[in-house]
């Protein structure tokens, strides 16, 4: 497959100081993080350590992406559906950069960036469709070859996973530490220390079976097999138990139910 030479898009969405900061942020590595950092760190953290690194965490995250975005082949680069999403994650990168020397006491500061967080939040909802589009734009307009394809399907995995776990990192912060955060609830931010496992399987399989019945006006049946007890300390069997994000666990299976549904009522 051949590409038209193009301008990189950074190049005309960033001024030169951004440009720059965008160079520095980019040399560092995303800090991996684990569920029981994420738990310590809601029961004993405080505000303004959760701003302190984040402000600085987040904007890693976005620059070494859009790097990665603005690598892409130029034709692909150049389809509506991928300037709009290097259009979010730009002015995204310009609206946290802008918290880099922002004192972390300023009480004023930690509203302002909360609520900058939730407006990212909302702008990035659609990244993942809109990519997709992008994709589909590309293949629809020009002949691409089986190597970069397999180029572009491996930029996606990475894509979808940084954004998962940018979406992380801001919802927890947010649910934390937004003006009306629910401080009596067990979840610690969006994690449930007790989410109910078969609980979640059930909801997403739900969902994706009246889904499929709205569509073929037919769902096949679930049959669970495994271990789905567990024997608490008291010896008595209770439901199987994960620390885990129940909306990460939900979203994940009804994807997989819903495609398995899809492929066997299509071929069988």
């Amino acid at each position: 497959m051949k590409f038209t030479p193009t301008v990189r898009n950074l190049n005309k969405l960033l001024d030169l100081k951004s440009l720059k900061k965008l160079d520095h942020y980019s040399q560092f590595n995303p800090s991996p993080l684990t569920i029981k950092q994420f738990m310590e760190f809601g029961r004993t953290g405080t505000e303004e350590e959760s701003f302190t690194f984040l402000r600085t965490e987040i904007v890693v995250r976005l620059s070494n992406i859009m790097k990665e975005i603005n690598l892409l082949p130029g034709n692909l680069l150049q389809m509506p559906s991928v300037l709009i999403v290097q259009g979010w994650y730009t002015q995204s990168f310009i609206d946290l950069v802008q918290f880099e020397s922002s004192s972390p006491t300023d009480l004023v500061n930690l509203a302002q960036f909360c609520q900058t967080l939730k407006t990212v939040q909302t702008r990035h909802t659609n990244v993942v469709q809109t990519m997709a589009q992008g994709v589909l734009e590309l293949k629809e307009s020009h002949m691409v070859d089986n190597q970069t394809d397999m180029a572009i399907q491996y930029f996606l995995d990475r894509f979808y996973m940084s954004r998962i776990s940018m979406r992380m990192l801001i919802h927890q912060h947010t649910l934390l530490f937004e003006p009306d955060a629910d401080k009596d609830t067990p979840r610690i931010g969006m994690i449930d220390p007790h989410c109910k496992v078969k609980s979640v399987i059930m909801e997403a399989f739900q969902n994706a079976a009246f889904l499929c019945e709205s569509y073929y006006e037919c769902a096949p049946d679930i049959e669970i097999k495994g271990q789905t007890l567990v024997k608490n300390a008291d010896g008595k069997k209770v439901g199987l138990e994960l620390v885990y994000p129940p909306p990460h666990l939900y979203h994940m299976l009804f994807e997989i139910f819903k495609n398995s549904m899809r492929a066997t009522i299509e071929n069988h």
